[in-house]
């Protein structure tokens, strides 16, 4: 009798263990987690959970370069960027390495951001 209840006992924890290691969510969030180790150079994670990066946004607005690494970044949704376009910024989102595409939630320009170029003036002659 000693047998069959120390064979119950070790069957019913032993049960909790399988359906764990058979848990899809758990092996998603392992996938998810080494995708995440290739951009950590250039993400720094956030505490909400959203990952920034400072950069330059391009004159269409369609890509983004680093300025940790120099890698360049398509931009998922550019209408999230729109009005920031050869600007200096820091984004919040989400990326994708293998993509090399990034989910922008939102942008922060920073100072001394703004492109500067010089008019064309034709009355002034050349310094």
């Amino acid at each position: 009798m000693k047998k069959v209840w120390a064979l119950a006992i070790s069957v019913f924890l032993a049960l909790p263990v399988i359906a764990l290691a058979q848990d899809p969510a758990q092996q998603n969030d392992t996938t998810q987690n080494s995708s995440r180790m290739g951009q950590s150079d250039t993400m720094k994670q956030g505490h909400s959970g959203k990952s920034s990066v400072k950069g330059t946004i391009s004159d269409d607005g369609k890509t983004f370069v680093s300025d940790s690494d120099g890698k360049s970044w398509t931009i998922a949704n550019p209408d999230a960027v729109k009005g920031h376009e050869g600007h200096h910024v820091e984004l919040k989102g989400s990326a994708d390495a293998s993509a090399g595409q990034i989910q922008v939630s939102s942008v922060k320009m920073l100072k001394g951001a703004a492109k500067t170029s010089m008019p064309k003036d034709s009355t002034q002659p050349p310094q």
